[in-house]
C-alpha cells in the first residue's frame, strides 16, 4: 500500500487583505497580499513570499539530509531564491514561471565533486520542486576553506 501523508492547515481572514495560516501546536503567521498586488502591509510575508520559501526551504533540508546520510562535511550551507512572475506565452493568468535559486555551500577540501553531486541529488528528489509544474533553476557555487 502507498504511503500517503497530510498537511493540514487553517486559514482565517483577519479583515482587509490579512489572513492568518494555523497548524495545529505551531505559532499562527499572519499573511497578506504583497504591494505587488494592492496590498498594503509590505511587512508581513505573502502567499508568494511562502511558495518560493517553501522551494528554497525544501532544496536546504533536502541537502542537509543527503550530506548528513553520506558523511558529507558542510561547513555553511545558504539557499537564496527568486520566484519569477508572469504571463505564460500565448497569455493566460499571471502565475509563476520559474523560481531561480543560488545554493552557497561550504564543505571541505576535497568534497567539492561530492556537494555538487548531493546538491544535483537533493534537486531531483526535493518534495517540493518535484510537485511544481514550473521550471527550478538552481545554480550552485560550492568553496572550501584554504589549504593551510
Amino acid at each position: 500500500m502507498a504511503r500517503e501523508f497530510r498537511f493540514p492547515v487553517e486559514v482565517a481572514w483577519q479583515g482587509g487583505r490579512l489572513t492568518s495560516a494555523r497548524v495545529d501546536g505551531k505559532p499562527a503567521i499572519g499573511i497578506a497580499t504583497p504591494p505587488e498586488f494592492r496590498g498594503s502591509n509590505p511587512d508581513v510575508w505573502s502567499p508568494e513570499d511562502f511558495f518560493v520559501a517553501a522551494a528554497a526551504s525544501c532544496l536546504t533540508v533536502s541537502i542537509v539530509s543527503i550530506a548528513e546520510y553520506e558523511g558529507l562535511p558542510l561547513l555553511s550551507l545558504s539557499v537564496g531564491a527568486e520566484g519569477v512572475v508572469g504571463r505564460p506565452e500565448g497569455g493566460g493568468a499571471l502565475r509563476f514561471t520559474k523560481i531561480e535559486q543560488r545554493v552557497e555551500l561550504e564543505t571541505e577540501v576535497g568534497s567539492e565533486a561530492e556537494a555538487e553531486r548531493i546538491v544535483k541529488r537533493a534537486e531531483e528528489t526535493c518534495l517540493v520542486a518535484v510537485s511544481l509544474a514550473l521550471s527550478v533553476e538552481t545554480t550552485v557555487v560550492v568553496h572550501s576553506p584554504a589549504a593551510a
